[in-house]
């Protein structure tokens, strides 16, 4: 995944603004380009209740393996008739190479692309009820989420492990994450996994030590390039 930029709250700038052409279904979902291109932009904005976050480069788990994928992870799906709206979870992602995308329609343009990105390790997205069309290229297959799943939250993740889920996945608090060079460790904080700008609550590129707190109204926290991070209060 491409480097994100830090967001001012309010501003239409900054991680998730779409670039050149190229986030627990069920069925309730409120909470999805081929050009590959979601440097940290808008649109651009990545683990299961049976997850247990923290391990390095796992962010699905054995029992979350044991799942029955709701669709696979390349394709493009006509939303209402290939796939239904809903929160999908992705896992084990290695590379970077995974790409989702949200469109209004299936024109291929820019302008129908609601919300992308570049997944490693694990991602959640909500596919809105409003969405024509889901595509997904290089991704692990998708599970449906239920939205009522519990788990017990872990106090420490891997760096690199994509996003959790606040409350499920991780326990709110505050975090901290060491070694980070050249800007290339990446976190978000989100209020839903829309993965669209008005998804972002906080987010930014850190070089050495990291810290954030993650409120336990966050729904969830991504984490990309960046040294694990460890629970400190």
């Amino acid at each position: 995944m491409g480097m994100k930029g830090k967001i001012a709250l309010g501003a239409v700038v900054g991680v998730v603004v779409i670039g050149v052409v190229s986030a627990n279904a069920g069925s309730d979902g409120s909470d999805g380009s081929d050009g590959k291109d979601t440097s940290s932009g808008s649109k651009d904005s990545s683990a299961s209740a049976t997850h247990q976050p923290g391990g390095k480069k796992d962010s699905g788990g054995a029992k979350a393996a044991e799942k029955k994928a709701a669709f696979g992870g390349n394709g493009d799906y006509q939303v209402g008739s290939d796939i239904k709206p809903g929160t999908y979870r992705t896992t084990g992602n290695t590379d970077g190479m995974c790409y989702w995308e949200r469109a209004k329609d299936a024109s291929g343009d820019t302008d129908s692309i609601l919300a992308n990105d570049n997944v490693t390790g694990t991602s959640y997205v909500t596919v809105k009820a409003g969405d024509k069309l889901f595509k997904s290229t290089d991704c692990k297959d998708w599970e449906a989420v239920d939205p009522k799943a519990k788990g017990t939250p872990a106090s420490s993740m891997d760096g690199d492990g994509g996003m959790f889920k606040v409350g499920t996945d991780i326990a709110p608090g505050t975090y901290k994450s060491s070694g980070n060079k050249d800007d290339s460790c990446y976190w978000e904080r989100t209020k839903d996994a829309a993965g669209d700008t008005d998804s972002v609550l906080a987010n930014n590129n850190v070089t050495g030590t990291a810290v954030v707190t993650i409120s336990s109204k966050d729904a969830y926290f991504k984490t990309t390039g960046c040294g694990d991070w460890k629970k400190t209060a």
